[in-house]
């Protein structure tokens, strides 16, 4: 089983280039797998194509990740962009679609309806796969309509994979149906592994295998002890959990964390400190001597 480890950049961090490129750079020679930028249009983040770009130029190892809203982008010009960026960075593109938080002006800033995201979702990858594969785009759906549209661009990557997450049933069996890897966050072990059953049952039923090793885990962490803002946090999003179940306390509360969910077979991680830490650097340093970092 092949670990994978990768560092999510917070809200604000890719606003700063002096700390996003020493991020990626202290990601690059420290063996992480990968620097992944976050999608939430009204925080402080920079968009993440854009900001993976420069990563991509700025280094030539680490891999370039994003929890990317699919809902609200035009697809043929968003399958243009991800083929672009996959191409000219030689296959390194991670691409995990997302939804979009459920709030007013982040509905507004996509410019969707919350009712609507799922099928704009679906959708969207059906016609980026044919693009991507090179095939003329005939399509009329719901959202969108396109007759003899082709790119002369396509990834690097073949296929260029697509991850999803979500733990509602519904995400469930649509990671199944439609995903190449699903990677939800604020989960427990066991409960992500009796959802991994649900979806490979849901893929087994759509006459598809999804790669064993495409099951992985967002993990929070806390340099220190968790304060109440983060309780709050965890408390808002998931009542029935304890924050202490979902955050890594410390280098070795972080350790264990990974270790609980490498024990029910999950084995890629996109890791994040759970506050902004004062150097991201160090940060990183400090987690990687307790980590299988692989390059």
């Amino acid at each position: 089983m092949k670990v994978r480890i990768g560092v999510a950049a917070g809200a604000g961090l890719t606003s700063d280039t002096a700390h996003f490129l020493g991020l990626v750079d202290a990601l690059d020679d420290l063996g992480y797998d990968s620097i992944w930028v976050p999608d939430v249009v009204t925080t402080p983040t920079a968009d993440p194509i854009t900001a993976l770009a420069v990563a991509a130029g700025r280094r030539q190892r680490v891999k370039l990740g994003t929890h990317l809203i699919i809902p609200g982008r035009e697809p043929v010009f968003l399958a243009k962009q991800l083929a672009t960026l996959d191409q000219l960075s030689g296959g390194r593109l991670l691409l995990m679609a997302v939804l979009g938080l459920n709030q007013p002006a982040e509905l507004a800033s996509q410019g969707v309806v919350a009712r609507e995201r799922t099928t704009m979702l679906e959708e969207s990858l059906d016609i980026m796969r044919t693009l991507w594969k090179g095939d003329e785009l005939n399509h009329h759906g719901k959202h969108y309509s396109y007759e003899g549209v082709r790119l002369a661009v396509v990834p690097d990557q073949n296929p260029l994979e697509v991850w999803l997450g979500g733990q509602v049933p519904a995400a469930l069996r649509r990671a199944g149906r439609l995903a190449e890897g699903w990677m939800p966050g604020l989960v427990t072990p066991e409960e992500a592994a009796e959802m991994r059953v649900v979806i490979e049952a849901e893929a087994e039923a759509a006459g598809r295998v999804i790669d064993s090793e495409h099951f992985g885990m967002n993990i929070s962490w806390s340099h220190g002890a968790i304060t109440d803002d983060l309780r709050a946090g965890i408390a808002a999003r998931r009542s029935d959990l304890v924050a202490e179940e979902v955050i890594g306390v410390g280098v070795d509360g972080l350790a264990a964390r990974i270790n609980a969910f490498l024990a029910v077979g999950f084995s890629k991680f996109v890791i994040r400190p759970a506050q902004q830490p004062e150097s991201w650097p160090d940060s990183v340093a400090a987690v990687a001597s307790i980590l299988e970092l692989q390059t």
